[in-house]
């Protein structure tokens, strides 16, 4: 990590899913080391008060859209640009899971998780790509990171969907680190497994339904995975985010790096 606390000002991170859980934590992290962030999500309440409390520290831009909406991000990252300049850093962090067996996974929940996960992936990157080329042409390096999960690097039973559009993220990385690296841009997705955020606790809420287990042991079930016996911490992810960003992370490209305490090493 690099030592200057404010390595990144001036830069403009833009931050989906931004309102809550890791989404937070990293707009909290990047904040901290100086960058300018617009914020992105559904909850429009959820945006202004993160904002409100980062405004202390730089300077912050909203806009409340829902990512699987093509037409409406590209709208949102051209007043993103407009509010800040242009764009440097792009996370991807807005993402939804669904559990269901495959069987009782219908269309409409496979195609809201492949709309949500994968399309709004390509959407906000798609969308956020023209300004960071040109950014980066004139010599300020982009970093765009998906944050996909563990779901990305192995199966899970149950959550079919998730588990597949997760999969096209990383696949997606792969791809575009490939097309972008003679641009300046690298391209990254961090894989967290089971971690502290609402989606966990609706994972938790669905084993307390299903199974009869307490609240304690679902979640307790959920930490087994992780040898250490543990849920990730939001601050962990942003952590590593923060380091995919740094000056020193140039040659980091195309990776899908597990944070997982060692789930997948196995």
């Amino acid at each position: 990590m690099p030592n200057n606390d404010t390595f990144l000002q001036q830069r403009h991170a833009v931050v989906t899913g931004a309102s809550r859980g890791i989404g937070a934590a990293i707009a909290r992290a990047l904040a901290r080391a100086g960058a300018h962030l617009t914020l992105i999500g559904r909850s429009r309440d959820g945006l202004e008060k993160i904002a409100t409390e980062l405004s202390a520290l730089t300077r912050v831009h909203t806009e409340a859209v829902d990512v699987s909406d093509n037409a409406a991000v590209h709208t949102a990252m051209q007043a993103a640009e407009q509010a800040l300049g242009p764009i440097h850093i792009l996370v991807n962090n807005a993402g939804q899971a669904s559990s269901q067996p495959f069987e009782k996974t219908d269309w409409a929940m496979w195609q809201s998780m492949i709309n949500i996960n994968l399309g709004g992936t390509y959407s906000c990157t798609h969308a956020a790509l023209p300004s960071m080329l040109q950014a980066a042409a004139k010599g300020t390096a982009g970093r765009i990171i998906h944050v996909a999960s563990t779901a990305g690097l192995q199966g899970y039973a149950y959550v079919s969907a998730y588990t597949a559009a997760k999969h096209g993220v990383v696949g997606l990385t792969r791809a575009l680190a490939l097309e972008l690296a003679r641009k300046n841009i690298t391209v990254n997705a961090i894989c967290p497994g089971y971690t502290e955020t609402d989606i966990v606790q609706s994972a938790i809420d669905n084993i307390v339904a299903k199974t009869g287990k307490t609240v304690a042991q679902a979640r307790e079930a959920l930490a087994d995975r992780n040898p250490q016996k543990q849920l990730v911490q939001p601050e962990e992810i942003a952590q590593a985010v923060l380091w995919l960003c740094g000056p020193g992370s140039g040659a980091i490209n195309g990776q899908a790096i597990a944070i997982d305490g060692g789930e997948l090493a196995g």
